[in-house]
């Protein structure tokens, strides 16, 4: 049985402070129960550290033989740097070539699988939501827990967007939901006039029984051109499944003309029913 690492809204219901100042540490240290014992901020990225490292890891190199290893860690360093990025062995084989490390496609797949046997992260596949088909790699790698990534990294890679985005995938894989990468094809035409096939983005496709949202995550908004870019792929998805769009600045529940709905990540992470507002 999988067991998660504390949602957002219990680390806050735990938490001795306001949710915005439980953000900061939420994304930062993530949402293990032991964190919330650990009362400073060296405490607590030192137990990261540590359960990351000496661990974890240890414990994965132990169990598959792979002690004097370097391309594990330097594989996690990797995924954790490009989170929720696409990829597969084949790219990560080359990205380790290109840094003089010879290593196989196989042996980094084989690696993948082990960290996510140990569910040190997990995968989500794209799913072409026109076609109704999933399409092979590449694939998104997520963190069970965001404070281990961190830790990872040092604390060195804090960009809050591409954690905020990896918290929301997280929260829906913890309400049960399978989560996949949307894809959505569409035709449009070049410079030249000719008709070339386009391929858009969804954060995320989440299912669980009858129901279907579609939700990307957008840190900021801070202009018409970013407006269009989030709602570029949402607008041409033709069901009637809701749509939201969930961004990190304080805002008031909105639905727009094309019935997207707007909100923001406090009322996503911490209403249980934000996914029916």
């Amino acid at each position: 049985v999988r067991v998660y690492p504390l949602s957002f809204s219990e680390y806050v219901s735990a938490y001795s402070g306001d949710k915005y100042d439980a953000w900061g540490d939420y994304y930062t240290y993530g949402g293990l129960p032991q964190i919330l014992s650990r009362k400073t901020d060296e405490l607590k990225s030192g137990y990261l550290t540590t359960l990351c490292k000496e661990l974890y890891l240890k414990d994965i190199e132990n169990r598959h033989n792979l002690r004097g290893d370097n391309v594990m860690p330097a594989l996690l360093n990797i995924l954790a740097s490009a989170v929720g990025s696409l990829t597969n062995p084949t790219k990560l084989a080359n990205t380790f070539s290109s840094n003089g490390i010879p290593v196989s496609d196989k042996t980094i797949g084989t690696y993948i699988d082990y960290l996510l046997d140990a569910f040190f992260i997990s995968k989500a596949e794209r799913y072409n939501i026109k076609g109704k088909r999933y399409i092979a790699s590449p694939y998104k790698y997520y963190f069970a827990d965001v404070g281990l990534r961190n830790a990872q990294l040092n604390f060195r890679q804090q960009e809050e967007n591409h954690i905020m985005e990896n918290i929301i995938y997280n929260e829906l894989l913890i309400r049960g939901f399978n989560v996949d990468v949307g894809v959505v094809e569409h035709a449009e035409k070049n410079e030249e006039g000719k008709a070339v096939r386009k391929r858009l983005e969804v954060d995320f496709v989440c299912n669980l029984g009858s129901r279907r949202y579609y939700i990307q995550s957008a840190f900021v908004i801070p202009d018409p051109k970013k407006m269009e870019q989030e709602q570029n792929s949402l607008v041409r998805i033709d069901d009637s499944f809701k749509k939201i769009i969930v961004v990190k600045d304080r805002i008031k529940l909105w639905r727009n003309e094309k019935g997207i709905v707007f909100m923001d990540i406090m009322d996503f992470l911490l209403n249980p029913d934000s996914l029916d507002l």
